[in-house]
């Protein structure tokens, strides 16, 4: 499961762990989101109770959606839903709803839909406000995420468009842990998006878990319809076996397994992948539930049970370290429940991480698999007696939903914040050009600090963009660099130079309250020592 969690069972995990026990969370709801989900009255009742009525079910009906968004159970669900039915029976009564057959009251309501979702969605896009968290926290992340630019709607359902400001923050975090995968004794593959359907069935309970998320490819061609007005399946181009697009990497790389490993010699097999996957995703929210995502998916065959669960057990830790290390996400390792298990484990491996509205969400996973996939694709070895022995697996993997943790862990009504480590610019160097009564020789000092100043910086291993745009105003400047969450700001201006200072901005922390002037010939490492201290706040 990727779903954010309202609780998960943790379990002690023996001598061999590094896991500690964990207490059940019991997570409060989003904020609702406002969104008004009756009109229809009955002409019973008073004004006052019709409004108290559509009250009461638009603030039911968010958190329904905010309990599903997260993940919560049917059984969970069901309480709200039944609650939810008896305030709209008050609302219409039965005998007033057949008046307006059902269907004709989709069809009204998609009409409408239709009609208003244009105009709506683009003054959202076009708008940079963003709405504060104690108002409603859902619109807050979305509006994080658009006005500072980590990622659009697509034109494909759940899918997103990843900006390259966002996509900067996944290079960034991509590489950190690339590094740790191979230190682990991975090595990177690449694996077909396509996987033939009946590879899914060789596996029960994996094909149960993701039967209903999975997109199918059903026809190897398009051909013209009959009147030439549109593109259709080719009838004569269905496909004896249909092929479903990666939900995740298991089946396959267990049949390649199969021929990769002969002996224990060629025991422990540990591989990484870097790649895209697609869920049909009902509810969607971008980097934390979306159809298509990003993500590493290790796989790994072992000779014996207890190498197979510690090595899931040893990826963990892994993740929890970038996630506290780099992110700056504290998080809580744990086991998830049965129920919650990853579809064909034994055991699945969870870290956790609280955001700031309450929301347990899951952060990474790894999963013990048993021999469940080895005697599925009958994967095999011979030992070093010569007797023939079925491999133990596991898998494990981490996506873009980091992302989102990181929005919903550090940001502000303000914008973005960033830790300095994933911050694709660590530091915006702005300047203040001379005026033109100024001179040339003024222009000149000007580039030459500059210049120096930027060398100064990256000589300590910093990250730094000069913006020097002559067509923005200064004001614009901070204002955006701020909402991207940039985590300093370097100002330097004429009046600044003729006293050998530069003026430093942090974006978040104490140190953000005040301005502060800094020698330029200590610029570098001042700004280096603030922001390790900021990383480490």
């Amino acid at each position: 499961s990727r779903s954010p969690s309202h609780a998960f069972q943790a379990a002690r995990l023996g001598t061999r762990a590094a896991l500690p026990a964990v207490a059940s969370w019991n997570i409060p709801h989003a904020p609702s989101r406002g969104v008004a989900l009756f009109s229809t009255t009955s002409s019973s009742l008073t004004q006052e109770e019709k409004a108290s009525l559509e009250a009461q079910i638009k603030s039911k009906g968010d958190e329904i959606r905010e309990l599903k968004a997260n993940g919560a159970s049917k059984d969970e669900v069901a309480p709200f839903v039944e609650q939810l039915l008896k305030l709209k029976a008050e609302l219409e009564p039965p005998q007033e709803k057949k008046e307006k057959p059902k269907q004709q009251q989709q069809q009204n309501k998609k009409q409408q839909n239709k009609k208003k979702q244009p105009d709506q969605q683009q003054d959202e896009e076009e708008s940079d406000f963003i709405t504060a968290r104690s108002v409603d926290y859902s619109k807050w992340y979305n509006d994080i995420i658009r006005v500072t630019g980590l990622a659009e709607q697509s034109p494909v359902r759940g899918c997103m468009v990843i900006k390259p400001w966002g996509m900067s923050i996944w290079d960034r975090l991509r590489n950190e842990l690339d590094q740790k995968i191979q230190k682990h004794g991975a090595q990177n593959a690449y694996f077909p998006v396509l996987i033939p359907k009946s590879f899914l069935s060789k596996e029960a309970e994996h094909v149960d878990g993701f039967a209903k998320e999975c997109a199918v490819v059903t026809h190897h061609r398009l051909t013209a319809s009959e009147d030439g007005s549109e593109l259709i399946a080719d009838p004569e181009a269905e496909l004896e076996d249909p092929l479903i697009i990666r939900p995740t990497s298991e089946t396959m790389i267990w049949y390649t397994f199969r021929k990769w490993i002969q002996s224990y010699r060629d025991l422990p097999l540990k591989i990484n992948q870097w790649a895209n996957v697609m869920r049909w995703e009902m509810r969607t929210r971008p980097f934390l539930r979306t159809s298509e995502f990003l993500w590493q998916e290790g796989h790994t065959a072992h000779a014996t049970a207890e190498g197979a669960r510690d090595d899931a057990q040893a990826m963990l830790v892994n993740y929890a370290s970038v996630c506290e290390n780099f992110l700056a996400i504290p998080v809580v390792q744990g086991v998830k429940s049965p129920s919650e298990r990853f579809a064909g484990a034994e055991d699945t491996y969870t870290i956790e991480a609280l955001m700031q509205n309450g929301w347990a969400l899951q952060s990474g996973t790894s999963h013990f698999l048993g021999q469940s996939f080895g005697k599925a694709f009958d994967v095999s070895y011979t030992d070093e007696t010569g007797k023939l022995q079925t491999v133990w697996g596991t898998s494990w993997g981490v996506s873009t939903r980091l992302i989102g943790a990181l929005i919903m862990t550090h940001s502000d009504d303000a914008g973005l914040v960033l830790p300095p480590k994933v911050a694709p610019t660590q530091i915006v160097l702005v300047t203040i050009p001379p005026k033109k009564k100024d001179g040339e020789e003024a222009v000149i000092a000007m580039q030459t600090a500059v210049t120096k100043l930027v060398d100064a910086l990256e000589s300590q291993g910093l990250r730094v963009h000069l913006d020097d745009r002559d067509y923005v105003r200064n004001g614009a400047k901070y204002f955006e660099w701020e909402r991207k969450g940039v985590p300093l700001r370097i100002e330097l201006g004429p009046r600044d130079l003729n006293n050998n200072v530069c003026v430093f901005k942090y974006r978040a922390t104490d140190m953000a309250e005040e301005k502060q002037t800094i020698d330029l010939a200590e610029a570098a490492t001042t700004a280096a020592a603030g922001l390790q201290e900021l990383q480490d706040k």
